[in-house]
């Protein structure tokens, strides 16, 4: 994976579940640092080079940042409360 070369660099995401810090590379994004808040855990997942997910989770919320390279360096969160 290449997170090093190009892209956009570092960029931090927040949301009520945390905070996930990713590198945006030219053909990939990399995850640097997921801090939960209190009272949350983090998992992550990848799929594939170009798309990263860390989801927060506590016992009634969840946030869900999507960070990716495809088509243009961008990080969505989606918060759901239960």
């Amino acid at each position: 994976m290449d997170c090093e070369e190009g892209g956009a660099g570092l960029h931090t995401v927040p949301s009520q579940g945390g905070k996930a810090t990713v590198r945006y590379g030219s053909r990939g994004v990399c995850l640097i640092s997921a801090v939960p808040s209190r009272g949350f855990r983090a998992t992550t997942s990848q799929t594939s080079d170009d798309t990263l997910t860390v989801t927060f989770t506590s016992d009634d919320h969840r946030s869900v940042v999507t960070a990716t390279v495809d088509p243009a360096a961008s990080a969505s969160v989606r918060e759901t409360s239960f």
